[in-house]
């Protein structure tokens, strides 16, 4: 018999575990005792089919059916980032072996199947059967049948041979959101076609930190265009519905806005660096982009770094109390690649791999690959009551919110036809246009552009003219995809049939200071009759980026010190422009470049442009847009400073934060001291939003829909612009406001619209930009957002110039 000791305790669990049951706890992971039994999950005891495998079930009650029939093992893997590389070998790019590993295969989806890493450059055929194989395993082969993500980069173009697009601080010089949302809709149907359903763009860092290596991959440094470029690009990713989708499904893809939050400005530029700030620096500037882009995009990625001393990857503050309880944010979160990790061994919060995750997931964030993959200690965590499995619950339903919003549990595979998505007619139609928009006319003096047609020569001379320069996040040997300037200028002087001659000269190397070649660039120059000298940055693909012993100056992990040309280059504009003929500066880079001596005297540079690192068709763009078959239309996202030591430099500085009472240093070496600075200046070279046409415009009747409003008001803001030139031309309509007087300092000036209209030669057109009363707001010394009464100064134009200005109210 047993003693009283032994009944009593046999008493006690038993109460113990009936209290877990009637609270909804289950130490053992799977509720059970309701409609199913644990060995046969996936149908219900009476044998009929369950909630979530009803398509035309709403994606709340799927999800709340499905979660409490996943064992603990189930769930913890659904929250680790898997491999295609489990099962397929994908070393070689050539190889198009059909083969998996079985056990390899089965092990992975045990573990780590709850999304799966598919970032490679294989041949399609085996891309797709890779798919194939672990999607039909998830679905027949485990006793829920739970699809996975497969994932892949996609800032601009996905990275398995996708038609690739300008980096995206190009895409936002176009400030054009519908032709975003066609690129980034290119993307998707590429990428959808093969079995992707989830990827990693946009990036809404801003660039405020010239010196980070990253500035490529954002829209520019202005929170309100990040916000609205990257809604246009989540918009047109996930728009529409994967094939055979449920009709509960809201999705055509997942996007993933990154990185949440402030991982844009580093300190000292360096790449995982501390970023220093407080709330109303978060709230006003930080924030805004994804707030705006977000809400509704199915994941978000968090930042390496950390923000006013706490990682990104375990803010609380962040992720918890603002993403998830004010914001509502009810979809998949993931850490960047190893970064929880870097819990350990950057940020040094936490000493065991136990803790990192469980200050993750405590966060409802799931762990992406590339660390140890700290959340297979969760297991065994919540067992020991070190960790409430309450939260992995919650994170797990925010992945399978994605999931069902995706369509996935009705197919997951992809398509038959997958090669009649890929790299069509209509995506080229896409590219080109992208390419032409998102270049800048920065100077054009004595209007040296366009060129006629009938020039007899040009030279086209520099380290960037017989080069491809996409930005990182491309797939190795995505060059080979472009045309570059040399191949453009010939292909559009063959098409219209033009007898210009082109005279090639490289001059010098990216990344050398060898000057032996610039002779030879000289004489190109003096035996042509305008000279373009192509200059300035270089990233690589995501391959060569971390192969050792490769060199470049923007993308991930190459942060520069100085924003001036690299090596001979500016030796060789030099050069070429004492050479006596017209000289046209072309910049092709990730990030601004420092270089006043091409800007500052009209005896310098006659023309300057700006390419940011083109998509496939950049080479035809520039030689479209110097030869005057396209007039430029973009502006510039990001304002170039004078030097690296007068950063940062962006346009809405908070009043009172950039006095100017510059000096300088004359060419003859003369010191002419200032202030502020003693022998710079504050001012930028290029403001954000500057960029010249071939056309003049003109603008006249501003008027607001009322000159006064309430807190709470929207209005309107109403402008003819009238093209006075000779040539149709495409202008970008642009509205700031300044808050005169307030009770915190606000910056001296915010873009709040714009609009991108195309206008006939001698025509005009009216515009309306509506504006929400919230853009006037500020977060106030109670923390909270309040628009003030008082009064704002409305300017239209461009941020360094101002067309028309006219006063508003807030009663």
């Amino acid at each position: 018999m047993a003693g009283p000791k032994k009944t009593l305790l046999i008493s006690t669990l038993v109460s113990s575990l009936l209290a877990l049951r009637a609270s909804g706890e289950n130490v053992f992971g799977v509720r059970d005792g309701l409609h199913f039994d644990i060995e046969s999950r996936a149908v219900n005891k009476d044998g009929s089919a369950p909630t979530y495998k009803n398509p035309k079930a709403s994606i709340e009650a799927r999800v709340n059916d499905l979660l409490p029939r996943m064992s603990l093992e189930e769930k913890v893997a659904q929250l680790i980032q898997g491999d295609l590389n489990g099962w397929m070998d994908l070393r070689d790019p050539l190889d198009n072996t059909l083969t998996y590993n079985q056990t390899g295969l089965q092990e992975m989806m045990r573990l780590k199947g709850g999304s799966i890493w598919g970032g490679y450059l294989v041949p399609w055929e085996k891309f797709v059967f890779a798919v194939n194989v672990g999607q039909k395993y998830l679905m027949e082969n485990t006793t829920l049948g739970i699809p996975a993500l497969i994932q892949s980069e996609g800032l601009h173009g996905f990275t398995n041979n996708g038609t690739i697009f300008p980096s995206p601080i190009g895409l936002a010089a176009s400030f054009d959101t519908d032709l975003i949302s066609k690129v980034a809709g290119v993307t998707s149907a590429e990428a959808e076609g093969l079995g992707i359903n989830h990827i990693f763009a946009p990036v809404l860092d801003l660039a405020r930190e010239l010196r980070w290596g990253r500035v490529e991959e954002g829209f520019g440094e202005d929170p309100y265009l990040t916000g609205e470029i990257g809604h246009a690009f989540v918009t047109g990713l996930q728009s529409g519905r994967r094939r055979n989708a449920s009709s509960t499904a809201i999705a055509e893809m997942a996007a993933t806005c990154k990185h949440f939050a402030a991982f844009g400005s580093p300190q000292s530029g360096l790449n995982l660096a501390q970023v220093s700030g407080g709330e109303r620096e978060l709230r006003t500037t930080y924030l805004r982009p994804f707030n705006r882009a977000c809400l509704e995009s199915l994941s978000i990625m968090t930042a390496y770094s950390s923000y006013d001393g706490i990682a990104a990857v375990a803010n609380t503050h962040l992720l918890t109390d603002i993403l998830r309880t004010e914001w509502g944010y009810k979809y998949w979160v993931t850490s960047d690649a190893g970064a929880v990790d870097l819990l350990i061994n950057l940020h040094n919060t936490c000493d065991t791999r136990e803790c990192a995750a469980k200050a993750a997931v405590e966060n409802m964030s799931g762990e992406m690959g590339g660390g140890t993959y700290t959340f297979l200690t969760l297991t065994d965590q919540v067992k020991a009551g070190k960790v409430n499995v309450k939260y992995i619950d919650a994170t797990v339903k925010s992945l399978l919110r994605t999931k069902f919003a995706l369509g996935l549990f009705e197919n997951p595979y992809p398509y038959g036809d997958y090669l009649s998505t890929l790299r069509t007619p209509a995506s080229r139609t896409v590219v080109h246009d992208a390419d032409a928009e998102s270049i800048v006319l920065l100077e054009n003096r004595q209007n040296t552009l366009p060129l006629s047609p009938s020039i007899g020569s040009i030279a086209l001379i520099g380290p960037q003219s017989n080069r491809v320069s996409f930005g990182d996040y491309v797939f190795s040997g995505a060059v080979d995809n472009g045309i570059t300037p040399l191949d453009g200028f010939k292909q559009h002087l063959e098409s219209i049939k033009s007898s210009t001659r082109v005279n090639f000269a490289e001059g010098c190397k990216l990344w050398s200071n060898d000057e032996s070649g610039i002779p030879a660039a000289v004489e190109a120059a003096k035996s042509s009759d305008v000279a373009i000298v192509m200059v300035g940055t270089w990233s690589l693909d995501q391959t060569l980026l971390w192969t050792p012993g490769t060199n470049a100056t923007t993308g991930e992990h190459n942060d520069m010190s100085d924003l001036g040309l690299v090596g001979a280059q500016l030796e060789l504009v030099k050069a070429v422009k004492a050479a006596g003929k017209p000289t046209i500066v072309v910049f092709v880079s990730g990030k601004p470049t420092a270089e006043p001596w091409i800007q500052e005297r009209e005896e310098d540079a006659d023309a300057v442009i700006q390419q940011f690192y083109p998509g496939e068709l950049g080479g035809l763009a520039l030689a479209e847009i110097i030869f005057g078959a396209v007039n430029p239309s973009g502006k510039l996202p990001v304002s170039f400073p004078r030097h690296v030591g007068t950063t940062p430099i962006f346009y809405n500085y908070l009043k009172g934060s950039r006095p100017s009472d510059p000096g300088r240093i004359l060419d003859d070496g003369t010191l002419q001291f200032g202030h502020a600075y003693v022998l710079d200046s504050p001012a930028p070279l290029w403001s954000f939003g500057h960029g010249l046409s071939y056309t003049t415009f003109n603008y006249t009747d501003l008027k607001l829909s009322s000159s006064t409003i309430g807190r709470n008001q929207n209005f309107d803001v109403t402008v003819t612009v009238h093209n006075t030139g000779n040539v149709a031309g495409k202008e970008v309509v642009q509205v700031y406001a300044t808050d005169l007087i307030s009770s915190v300092v606000v910056p001296n000036q915010d873009l709040i619209g714009f609009k991108k209209v195309d206008i006939p030669a001698g025509g005009s057109v009216t515009v309306k930009i509506p504006i929400l009363s919230s853009s006037l707001a500020l977060w106030s010394l109670r923390n909270t957002w309040v628009v003030e009464p008082g009064n704002f100064n409305i300017k239209v134009g461009t941020s360094d110039q101002a067309f028309a200005q006219t006063t508003l109210t807030v009663r």
